[in-house]
């Protein structure tokens, strides 16, 4: 079979690129080379979590994968079948598990068989999704598609230490997605605040949260639901330190998340307020997908038999990126912007025959 080429310099430029047409590549049986991987970046190249995800995809595949070595900028990949069982990954260090979790889920939902996987590495790291976002918004809006996984936080780990455990069980892997519109809100039902902190003094947790609460309550009426994360002093097994700050709203018909993360030097109060603000910003929109969702939601509605749309918080570059790419893979795929531009709200619908 005719090796699917993709220059990994397209778009936004960065490892979603390589994610997403790995994933892609198992899901449809299809070999790809990927050449320009991250030469936009400062260190160019396949970094630790990259290289985690390639060869957890090809060891659930049962793929070959040529290239696969840190700094390397070109991959070849040729799929395997995709099986069920239990699988062990370590990212090492702070490398982010929930982007590694961002490249197998895909693939997991086409396991023959039940799946437990078990990662290492960082559950709140910068420049990647939350941990708690993975489980508390991506999965409720996968979970629509008729895809549901479990997301057990074991040990948190931050940067630069690392040391997080996270385990991941498919009970009933689906083997497709349902087409559906992300469209109108509906009714809220609650917000949510998770506030934690690690190798510091229960006050970080409580003030991040109360930052956050404050913003809540003032710009949009309601009290949300809290839940402080902390650790006495002597009985934290973190390796740390570190904290951070996920707030979701649930509504009616879909789920809008954002997060905040702490810093050397950074007040747990602005943490908090990070978190809200984000938060607001895209429930203001109108928009049914938050910004992170708007980027995350298409690669499954992709793989669903039929057409979708979706109204998203923000069309960010990762979001076009993400579009273009689905087609340079899936033969009988298609998507058109109907409103909204770059950096704005959008409406975009997808079109698909699935796999």
């Amino acid at each position: 079979m005719r090796l699917v080429e993709i220059d990994g310099s397209m778009g936004e430029g960065g490892g979603q690129i390589l994610r997403t047409a790995i994933a892609l590549s198992a899901i449809t049986g299809k070999p790809i080379r990927i050449y320009n991987i991250r030469v936009k970046r400062d260190n160019p190249g396949l970094r630790p979590q990259h290289l985690t995800a390639v060869k957890a995809i090809a060891l659930l595949c049962n793929g070959k994968v040529k290239g696969a070595e840190i700094g390397s900028l070109t991959l070849e990949f040729y799929p395997g079948t995709i099986r069920g069982g239990n699988y062990v990954f370590d990212v090492g260090t702070a490398g982010s598990i929930s982007l590694v979790l961002q490249a197998i889920l895909p693939v997991l939902a086409f396991a023959d068989t039940r799946v437990i996987v078990k990662i290492r590495g960082g559950t709140d790291v910068p420049m990647a999704p939350t941990i708690d976002y993975m489980r508390e918004v991506l999965s409720r809006l996968v979970s629509s598609l008729g895809y549901q996984f479990n997301i057990h936080v074991e040990k948190r780990g931050h940067y630069p230490k690392g040391g997080g455990l996270v385990l991941t069980t498919i009970e009933n892997p689906p083997q497709e997605f349902k087409p559906r519109d992300f469209i109108e809100k509906g009714e809220l039902k609650s917000i949510n605040i998770r506030s934690h902190a690690v190798k510091l003094p229960r006050h970080v947790s409580e003030r991040q949260a109360k930052s956050a609460s404050s913003i809540i309550r003032e710009k949009l009426r309601v009290e949300p639901i809290v839940e402080l994360e902390y650790y006495e002093e002597g009985k934290d097994p973190h390796l740390g330190p570190g904290s951070g700050v996920t707030v979701w709203a649930i509504f009616q018909n879909t789920v809008i998340g954002s997060d905040s993360l702490g810093a050397p030097g950074k007040r747990a109060e602005i943490v908090g307020e990070e978190a809200s603000k984000k938060l607001i910003e895209d429930i203001s929109t109108g928009a049914a997908l938050d910004r992170h969702a708007s980027d995350m939601i298409p690669l499954y509605l992709s793989l669903a038999k039929g057409t979708s749309t979706i109204y998203g918080a923000m069309l960010t570059l990762h979001t076009i990126t993400v579009l273009n790419l689905l087609k340079l893979i899936l033969e009988d795929y298609d998507y058109k912007i109907l409103e909204g531009g770059e950096n704005k709200p959008f409406k975009a619908v997808i079109k698909s025959s699935g796999v």
